[in-house]
């Protein structure tokens, strides 16, 4: 068991999971405009194992998918987080990642949720490089990695192993180096 690392923003804090945030984290995943860039929407127990799975990693590394919430609310709004590339993927390193529910959306919680996990990269983990990975059509999560200072080498674009044949499967790699 590692140290769980908090992050906090002027607006936002990274935190662990908490059985509280199940409730508003399955809703985000049942609702097909948050998960338009996946394969499917998500059932309450697929959540529930996701939100398992998340706080158990968190727990042992100290790092991860973070439960992300509003400071002035302390409402849930999400996750942002780093974690390995899986195996599957044709590429190693670590990736950063993010996803909102569709009432945090245009506030910028997502570049300065990335941000925050961004130096916790580069000056806890000390990692050289971060990579993000987004299917091809996801423009808006695109436009948080430009904004955060990554960039997209299109002879790096592949086809993600993960998601079954179809047009969710071309998918482009962002890159920032420390």
């Amino acid at each position: 068991m590692a140290e769980l690392r908090e992050l906090r923003t002027e607006r936002l804090r990274l935190r662990q999971w908490r059985e509280t945030d199940l409730e508003p984290w399955a809703a985000m995943n049942a609702d097909p405009q948050v998960r338009e860039f996946f394969p499917e929407v998500l059932t309450a127990e697929r959540s529930a194992a996701s939100l398992a799975y998340f706080r158990a990693e968190l727990a042992e590394r100290g790092w991860g998918w973070w439960a992300v919430e509003a400071v002035a609310t302390g409402e849930f709004i999400g996750f942002t987080g780093l974690d390995p590339v899986d195996e599957e993927m044709p590429f190693d390193g670590v990736e950063i990642g993010w996803r909102l529910a569709r009432s945090a959306w245009g506030h910028g919680y997502a570049t300065e949720a990335a941000r925050a996990a961004l130096a916790f990269g580069f000056g806890t983990l000390d990692l050289p490089e971060i990579l993000a990975v987004t299917a091809a059509g996801n423009l808006r999560s695109q436009a948080v990695m430009e904004r955060i200072g990554m960039t997209r080498d299109p002879a790096d674009d592949f086809d993600d192993p993960t998601v079954p044949e179809g047009p969710l499967r071309a998918s482009v790699l962002y890159r920032i180096t420390r």
